[in-house]
């Protein structure tokens, strides 16, 4: 691994936290960095919902079965996307767009010393419709993903999982 990539291996899901609360201002940067993520055609399609209430927190852990961590993390996002605002209204653009957000967000939480832990929310029919109904969202806003964050109380090893199987060289 080049050293100057040690902050990409270092991004590992955290699915443990303290309970000390995760500061406004390192939300926004967390922000600033999903809406820093390319996107075609520049349309930014994403929307952010961001959770600091513990009974916010728990109902979006009761949508989500992969998602019990939320029940101590003490903040989380929510990462939709306006299909209306997606490049020729395409979902595939759209799910793209908010999933180069999403990695944007991990990593700038690995860097900031958080730990966060990527929750799958699109596709699964029940989970979008218990996320869509929890937050009101408007008919052509799609949950892609939550992210639970918090300060890690858990550390992982950095590490990378490259496998030369999945490298082709000029052909299949």
């Amino acid at each position: 691994m080049h050293p100057k990539l040690d902050v990409l291996f270092a991004r590992r899901s955290i699915r443990a936290y303290t309970d000390r609360p995760v500061p406004d201002s390192l939300l926004t940067d967390l922000l600033e960095a999903g809406m820093a993520a390319p996107s075609a055609v520049a349309r930014d399609p994403w929307h952010f919902i961001v959770l600091r209430s513990r009974e916010g927190l728990d109902q979006l852990a009761a949508a989500l079965p992969n998602g019990q961590m939320l029940k101590q993390a003490p903040a989380a996002l929510v990462v939709c996307g306006d299909l209306d605002k997606a490049h020729d209204r395409e979902l595939s653009f759209l799910l793209q767009d908010v999933s180069a957000a999403v990695e944007n967000i991990l990593i700038a939480a690995s860097i900031l010393g958080l730990g966060a832990c990527w929750l799958g929310i699109h596709p699964r029919p029940e989970r979008m419709a218990a996320v869509a109904a929890q937050f009101n969202l408007p008919a052509q806003v799609i949950p892609v993903a939550g992210i639970a964050l918090g300060w890690p109380g858990q550390q992982r090893e950095a590490r990378t999982r490259y496998n030369p199987a999945c490298v082709h060289r000029e052909r299949w």
